[in-house]
């Protein structure tokens, strides 16, 4: 693509603009920069070429032709949007391969620490954009346009946001030379660390954010005021770093927002017809969060036009939707997704003193090609009984101008509710399937977890079922056998599966820790000793890499027992076994 091919790879460079000379020192190795992003970009609209990306910062960072090509298209809301001044949204690709750096011990340590569903990205990058369209006479055109993009692992489209409301407006204003003092700070950054308050210094102001952990309550605040008196300068305090505000997301939808969590728990396919960028890549982002504590494993994009890479994948119908949640802008849409099963068409956010004009429940065959109006295109019918009382509470809080912050938690902590009320059950019955730890010996391989069996879980749910917890009334056993045949049950039990194997791993470890390995060793030939030491040693690679739960003493003590081992065989083996 001729208007990337400024952007192509490029040696290692010193500053933004200057080629390294071969005597200088080695480029900073931006690693605490890369433990927040992977890079950022400058996108810009030439006259001759199209949409071009002007910069890439580092510049050493490699990224694809098609990388490239999508981040340029999705920096730009389409011709349809018709965006004056300054606008925020994101998007989110599939990367495409190429050099890549290995996964680091810092990204392994943050995932084990993070929630599932704030993990890192392991194959997209998220894509933040600031985008500046104003009239300029001095340019062909008459307009100003471009965009600086984030790009990232991360799901913090709160704290991103927040950065590029800040550095955005100055880049514009002195270019280039900004945006390497801006990255630089950022270089200083300390790494997110999970269940940590963290202030980020960046242009003047320090940015203060607790990034979630795994171990939070659910219902515990997202960061609570800590000590001021370190900093210089009084913090910009984030409440969360990735948490929207669902209520004002959500405002047409309001009466279908327990349909659409059924959809997001299903996984099913649906599309997002919105007026801006801004509006679809927050509704999908919304209706993707609204299944948390469970990951949201199915594609989504929460900006998406005709030029993306995955146009032609998405669009065809020889074969059934696949399980994606698009966000788009281009009315060209409704006439090559006629054939998904859930198209959602939203019109510009509208808050008055009352509850927003909601949007209408209707069939797909209502759908037109053109002058499509606002509303919810399926011929899908809820498992789960309306929750009337939920709706009466936020019109209750509306008319008491109540603050539109209780209005988001009050909604969060429902739909939160209702898919803990969904999840317990499941998670009783998975525990079950684990052994009895007295059954965990030193001397044997870990026993192994018991299978699934999808039967035995619905006849348990007359005893331990969602009624426990939930009020709600309708087919819950029909939304469960729903949920089993999509990809969020299958990625809900390999993960509980894996951590369930590491937990017997680590209980494995243990005992053998605590066992008399001396005793062990008497009558044992020396092929047997050395394989125990190969197997604990495994182990403890893999226990200090946190791939198992363990504690430091358990690590110790196995470290210890690998050199008792050793030191009990001849010398010629002791010189294989030990690390030179």
């Amino acid at each position: 693509m001729d208007a990337l091919s400024r952007a192509g790879p490029r040696p290692a460079r010193g500053r933004l603009g200057a080629p390294s000379s071969g005597t200088q020192a080695p480029a900073a190795p931006w690693t605490r920069f890369s433990a927040w992003l992977e890079c950022v970009c400058v996108v810009t609209f030439d006259l001759e070429l199209g949409q071009a990306l002007e910069l890439v910062y580092p510049s050493d960072f490699r990224l694809t032709d098609k990388e490239k090509s999508s981040i340029c298209y999705l920096s730009f809301p389409d011709s349809h949007s018709g965006c004056l001044g300054d606008t925020q949204f994101s998007f989110r690709i599939r990367q495409c391969g190429g050099q890549r750096s290995p996964w680091s011990t810092n990204d392994r340590h943050y995932d084990s620490g993070a929630p599932v569903s704030l993990q890192k990205e392991s194959s997209h990058y998220f894509g933040y954009v600031y985008f500046r369209q104003v009239k300029d006479s001095s340019m062909k055109r008459g307009y100003f346009q471009k965009s600086l993009v984030l790009v990232s692992r991360l799901p913090f489209v709160r704290l991103f946001q927040a950065l590029l409301s800040l550095i955005a407006p100055e880049y514009f204003d002195k270019l280039a030379p900004c945006l390497e003092a801006v990255c630089n700070e950022i270089d200083q950054w300390p790494a997110p660390q999970p269940g940590q308050t963290l202030n980020l210094p960046v242009v003047g102001v320090v940015l203060q954010v607790r990034v979630p952990s795994r171990v939070d309550k659910p219902d515990c605040s997202s960061l609570k005021q800590c000590g001021h008196e370190n900093l210089l300068l009084t913090p910009l305090v984030l409440s969360s770093v990735h948490e929207l505000d669902l209520f004002r997301c959500f405002q047409p939808v309001l009466t279908h927002v327990q349909m659409l969590w059924e959809l997001m728990l299903l996984g099913e396919p649906l599309v997002v017809l919105a007026p801006s960028p801004a509006v679809s890549s927050e509704m999908v982002l919304a209706l993707t969060s609204c299944v948390q504590p469970l990951k949201f494993c199915c594609d989504y994009r929460p900006y998406f036009t005709v030029h993306d890479s995955e146009f032609k994948e998405f669009t065809t119908r020889t074969q059934a939707p696949p399980n994606v949640v698009l966000g788009v802008t281009n009315p060209f849409f409704i006439k090559t997704l006629q054939h998904w099963p859930h198209i959602l068409r939203v019109g510009e956010p509208k808050l008055s003193g009352g509850l927003p004009k909601q949007v209408k429940l209707k069939k797909p065959s209502r759908l037109k090609t053109l002058d499509t109006k606002p509303g919810l295109y399926t011929a899908y019918t809820a498992h789960l009984h309306r929750d009337k009382a939920l709706l009466k509470r936020l019109l209750g809080g509306l008319q008491k101008k109540r603050p539109p912050g209780a209005l988001a938690a009050l909604l969060r902590t429902h739909l939160l509710e209702l898919t803990q009320s969904f999840v317990i059950p499941l998670e009783h019955y998975m525990a079950s399937l684990m052994p009895l730890q007295k059954s965990v010996t030193p001397w044997k391989a870990p026993p192994q977890i018991r299978p699934f069996h999808q039967d035995d879980f619905l006849r348990s749910l007359e005893h331990a079922g969602p009624q426990l917890t939930c009020i709600l009334k309708g087919d819950w056993l029909g939304l469960y056998r729903r949920f089993f045949k999509s990809p969020h049950f299958d990625g809900w039990y390999r993960q509980r599966r894996k951590e369930m194997v590491q937990k017997l791993e680590a209980l494995h470890l243990e005992a053998i820790c605590e066992a008399d390995i001396e005793t062990w060793m008497k009558d044992k030939s020396e092929v047997e000793i050395v394989d125990l030491v190969l197997k604990l040693r495994e182990k403890l690679v893999r226990a200090q890499g946190h791939q198992l739960p363990v504690k430091e003493e358990t690590l110790h003590r196995a470290q210890l027992n690998i050199e008792m081992v050793i030191g009990s065989l001849p010398k010629d083996l002791q010189a294989v076994l030990r690390p030179r």
